[in-house]
């Protein structure tokens, strides 16, 4: 069930019936909290029972006594103060979202003994809470421990702190961050049936009510520019693709930042065609483009003060009678020459056009496209870091401090000319695939050729966006990886 939480800041709480919850350091005192809720010294002797050290995440849940102003007091272990970072708070938002329970109201106290919590860290705690509490259950007519049909719940929280004016004002962009990462989130898990091209489409232009411009072109205007190559993707599919641009117009830099995005719906690999076990995954290889999509949300949402493009291809790769064969050669909207060894290398020849497109049409400070481009990037990383490939070192070490920074981690793989000369084909410019070895690298290699001379980087996903380990602020098979990352990256270092 997927919970909202209703959260202000106020310097103090009057307690009535609620659950507390308090923070602790594991060197600290215990928290005042635990004696306003507990006059009777529980708290005490059930952290010795349950020799509770405050250690990192760790959780004292109490069923407070008779005559104490609340129904439970929750203690959440901070360990050290001193090594707490940014996400830090978001994992103990997370870790307090989950502990709730059937509670209504919460007041949580983040003022530990020891500790000064800044307006940024109580605002990222809550982004915590917000986090945790997404579920996609739209399709689901039951809960699995009840006869009625599921509801969005709301909780509503205090969160007690010095800094609540401070937090206040944080709070609306981490709110939005929140609502961006959850729409990301929601394209990711949504079942191809319900979003292919057209209808994903539409959820970009939804975003107009935000205030950003949003454009799509379709087949026949798309077939005008000569991309042949996102085109070639689509045509085996009834539905038909678009290719949406939004634009964010906050700013005063002339060149505008780019994100793109691979929307591919769904992808059964076309002619080459995947095996069956685990198809049911590509539903979510429009990951790059809910990334993006997610990310444009939370720009206009919290109103930055940059000049941002987005853009996604959105297609879908099914193996009919008029689907592109092994063997074909197209012509990008470059004029290159691209001859598809494997029908299944789908992703770069969407977004081969997008990017050209994108450099041609808007001269962008910089692109960065992200995509769930290959499996050989899990192969090599799994599902701890995303690849990052750069032609620019500058904007390399902004994406990897802005990683580091939201834990939405980047490790960055090599380009050369020996890997480059692996997608040089016999027939035509070049080959979409190079083969089984290298195939991030290569991959990379073959998006490379489409940007000239504009600051670039991809960033390939597969093993984060979907599918990747639970943690205390997500639950969801799909992760919404990209959006927080790339909006520290906007606004670190490029916001007027």
């Amino acid at each position: 069930m997927s919970v909202t939480f209703d959260v202000n800041f106020a310097p103090s709480a009057a307690l009535n019936g609620e659950t507390a919850i308090a923070l602790k350091l594991a060197d600290g005192p215990a928290p005042a909290a635990a004696s306003a809720v507990d006059p009777a010294g529980v708290y005490a002797k059930a952290a010795e029972v349950a020799r509770f050290k405050a250690k990192s995440m760790g959780v004292l849940d109490i069923i407070a006594p008779q005559g104490s102003p609340v129904d439970r007091l929750l203690v959440v272990g901070l360990g050290k103060g001193a090594d707490l970072t940014a996400h830090d708070w978001l994992r103990a938002g997370g870790i307090a979202a989950s502990r709730l329970g059937k509670a209504t109201s919460a007041a949580i106290f983040l003022d530990a003994p020891g500790l000064t919590v800044t307006g940024e860290q109580a605002a990222d705690f809550a982004l915590g809470l917000h986090l945790r509490g997404y579920a996609f259950d739209a399709y689901k007519t039951k809960k699995k421990d009840e006869d009625d049909k599921p509801a969005e719940k709301t909780v509503k929280v205090t969160i007690v702190t010095t800094a609540a004016s401070a937090a206040t004002a944080a709070y609306t962009a981490a709110k939005a961050v929140a609502e961006g990462v959850c729409l990301a989130r929601d394209l990711v898990n949504e079942p191809a049936n319900v979003l292919g091209p057209v209808e994903f489409a539409a959820r970009a232009r939804a975003l107009e009510s935000l205030g950003v411009e949003v454009e799509i072109l379709t087949e026949k205007e798309m077939g005008e520019l000569g991309m042949g190559a996102l085109l070639g993707v689509s045509q085996g599919s009834v539905r038909p693709p678009r290719l949406a641009i939004m634009r964010w117009n906050g700013g005063k830099n002339e060149k505008p930042l780019a994100f793109i995005g691979k929307g591919v719906v769904f992808d059964t690999g076309g002619i080459s065609i995947k095996p069956a076990a685990g198809m049911e995954e590509m539903k979510g290889d429009m990951g790059g483009a809910a990334a993006v999509t997610g990310l444009m949300h939370v720009l206009a949402a919290r109103k930055a003060k940059a000049n941002v493009i987005g853009i996604i291809g959105l297609v879908e790769n099914m193996p009919d009678g008029n689907a592109q064969r092994p063997g074909d050669i197209v012509t990008s909207m470059s004029g290159q020459t691209i001859e598809v060894i494997n029908t299944d290398a789908e992703g770069r020849l969407v977004l081969c056009d997008a990017l050209w497109y994108c450099k041609e049409r808007f001269k962008p400070e910089f692109m960065v496209n992200l995509a769930t481009l290959t499996g050989a990037i899990m192969v090599a990383l799994g599902s701890v870091h995303a690849g990052l490939f750069s032609n620019d070192d500058a904007l390399s070490a902004r994406l990897t401090e802005a990683g580091l920074a939201t834990d939405e981690k980047l490790w960055r793989m090599p380009l050369g000319k020996d890997y480059d000369k692996m997608i040089d084909s016999k027939f035509a410019d070049m080959k979409n695939t190079g083969g089984r070895y290298a195939g991030s690298i290569t991959a990379a290699h073959f998006l490379k050729r489409f940007v000239g001379d504009t600051p670039w980087a991809h960033l390939d996903i597969a093993g984060t966006a979907m599918s990747s380990p639970s943690n205390e602020i997500n639950q969801s098979w799909a992760s919404g990886f990209g959006v927080r990352l790339l909006d520290q990256l906007v606004r670190t270092n490029y916001e007027s």
